[in-house]
C-alpha cells in the first residue's frame, strides 16, 4: 500500500480524488430531495472541516449526507416545506450532541450496549432496502415516488442500465485511478447517452455564470417538523457507530476509544446542524463514503481537509451546479440501484463480522421485526407526531434489544450410555 502520509501535491491530488469518489453521497442526495447541489457541496466541505477539528484531526473521514434522511426529508418537504425541514434537521444535529454527552458521561460502553451489532446491522439494511423502490422508479424514468413519468420508459431503461453496467464494470475491472471513480464513470456515460437520445440538455449550463454564490436557505422552526425529524437521527447515529468501527478496523486503530465516540458524534452533530443553517442536507459520516475511504486507502486525515476545500470551492462554480441539476433521472436511478443495495450489504456484513447468531430467538426477533417495520413502511402515531420507516425501525430495534431477555446458553447433555 502506498504511503498516504506525504505532503505537497500528492496530498492535494488525493483530496480532489476523494471528493469525486464520494460523488454519490455528496450530490445524489440533494438532487433526490430537491435541495441545491451547490449548497450541499458547501455544507459537506464545512461539515468535514468541523468534524476534522472536533475529532482531534485523527480520523480520515469526508462527511456527506446519509441516505437515511432521504425519505424523511421528502415527506417533511411535502408536509411543512424546506425551511421547516431544515429546522428539524438542526434539531436532529442536537440529538447527536446529546448522544455525545451521554457517551462522555458514561463511556463508550454505553453506546455500544445501546447499539450493538444486532441493532446496527438491520437498521443499516433498512436504510438501503427501504429506498429500493425509489431507485427502481428513477431507473424507470419516474419521479422518486413513482407519481410522474418524467422520461419515456423504454428510453429510461436504456439510460439507467447503461449507467449501472458502466458503474459495475469500472468498479470490478477498473485499474488504478479509474477504478476509484465508478460512480463518476456511470454518470458520464449515462449523461452522454441521455444527450444523444434527446433526454438531457445543456442549455441551462450555457446560460449559467462561472461564479455565483450558492442559494442558501435559512431554517424555520416548527414544532411538528422538529418532533418528526428528531427520531430520524437515531438511524444515521446507528450508522455512524458502524462507520467508525469499520474505518478503525481497516486502519488498525480504535477510534471508539481515541479520539472517542463522544467526539465523533459531536462532530456529526455540529456538522448536521451547521449544514441545516445554510440550507444543505445533513453532513454526517456515512456508509458509502466510509467504503470510499477503504477503497482508496486514503487514511491521511489531511487528505479530507483538501477534499473539503475543493468541495467548498466547487460550490461557487455555478456551471458545475447547473450540470448536476440537469442530470437526468434515469442516470441517477441506475446508479442508485447499486448504491442502495451496497448500503444494505454493509448492514449484512456487520451481522456476519460480529458473528450475530440469527438462529438465536432473541436476535432473530430483533432483526425480523426491524426489517419488516422499516421496509414495509409501518407508521405509528398521529398527525402531530409520527414514527415511520427508518426512524420507527431504529426505535423498535433499540427497544427490543433493551427489553428482550438475553438468551441463555443451551446446556449440553451427556450422551446416552
Amino acid at each position: 500500500m502506498e504511503n498516504m502520509n506525504t505532503s505537497g501535491w500528492r496530498t492535494l491530488v488525493a483530496g480532489s480524488q476523494m471528493l469525486f469518489v464520494a460523488f454519490g453521497a455528496l450530490v445524489l442526495m440533494p438532487l433526490i430531495t430537491g435541495m441545491s447541489p451547490s449548497v450541499a457541496l458547501f455544507t459537506a466541505g464545512l461539515g468535514t472541516l468541523i468534524f476534522y477539528f472536533v475529532s482531534g484531526r485523527q480520523i480520515p473521514v469526508f462527511l456527506a449526507s446519509s441516505f437515511a434522511f432521504i425519505a424523511p426529508i421528502l415527506y417533511s418537504n411535502q408536509t411543512w416545506g424546506l425551511p421547516a425541514t431544515l429546522g428539524g434537521l438542526v434539531a436532529a444535529g442536537l440529538v447527536y450532541m446529546l448522544l455525545s454527552l451521554a457517551v462522555h458521561l458514561r463511556g463508550p460502553g454505553f453506546i455500544q450496549k445501546l447499539l450493538p451489532p444486532v441493532v446496527v446491522g438491520p437498521v443499516i439494511m433498512v436504510i438501503g432496502l427501504g429506498l429500493a423502490s425509489t431507485a427502481v422508479n428513477m431507473a424507470s424514468g419516474k419521479s422518486g415516488d413513482g407519481s410522474i413519468q418524467l422520461v419515456d420508459y423504454s428510453t429510461a431503461l436504456i439510460i439507467s442500465i447503461a449507467s449501472l453496467v458502466t458503474t459495475l464494470l469500472v468498479a470490478v475491472y477498473g485499474r488504478g485511478l479509474f477504478r476509484l471513480v465508478p460512480i463518476m464513470a456511470g454518470v458520464a456515460v449515462g449523461y452522454m447517452l441521455s444527450w444523444l437520445l434527446g433526454v438531457a440538455s445543456f442549455t441551462q449550463v450555457a446560460q449559467a455564470s462561472w461564479l455565483a454564490t450558492p442559494e442558501f436557505v435559512r431554517p424555520e422552526f416548527h414544532l411538528a417538523a422538529i418532533l418528526f425529524m428528531i427520531p430520524v437521527a437515531i438511524a444515521p447515529a446507528i450508522e455512524h457507530v458502524g462507520d467508525i468501527m469499520a474505518i478503525g478496523a481497516v486502519t488498525g486503530k480504535d477510534y471508539i476509544r481515541k479520539p472517542g465516540l463522544q467526539r465523533t458524534l459531536l462532530g456529526d452533530g455540529l456538522g448536521t446542524s451547521a449544514a441545516a443553517f445554510f440550507g444543505g442536507p445533513p453532513s454526517t459520516t456515512y456508509s458509502e463514503v466510509t467504503g470510499a475511504v477503504v477503497l482508496t486507502r486514503n487514511f491521511n486525515p489531511t487528505v479530507m481537509v483538501w477534499a473539503a476545500v475543493f468541495a467548498i470551492c466547487l460550490a461557487f462554480v455555478e456551471k458545475f451546479g447547473a450540470v448536476l441539476l440537469g442530470m437526468p433521472v434515469p442516470v441517477m436511478g441506475g446508479i442508485l440501484c447499486l448504491l442502495f443495495g451496497s448500503i444494505a450489504v454493509v448492514g449484512i456484513n456487520i451481522l456476519i463480522r460480529h458473528n450475530v447468531d440469527l438462529a438465536d430467538a432473541r436476535n432473530l426477533s430483533i432483526v425480523s421485526v426491524t426489517l419488516v417495520f422499516g421496509i414495509g413502511g409501518m407508521a405509528i402515531g398521529n398527525q402531530t407526531v409520527t414514527l415511520q420507516g427508518i426512524s420507527l425501525c431504529g426505535v423498535v430495534a433499540i427497544l427490543l434489544n433493551l427489553m428482550l431477555p438475553a438468551s441463555k446458553p443451551v446446556a449440553e447433555h451427556d450422551p446416552a450410555p
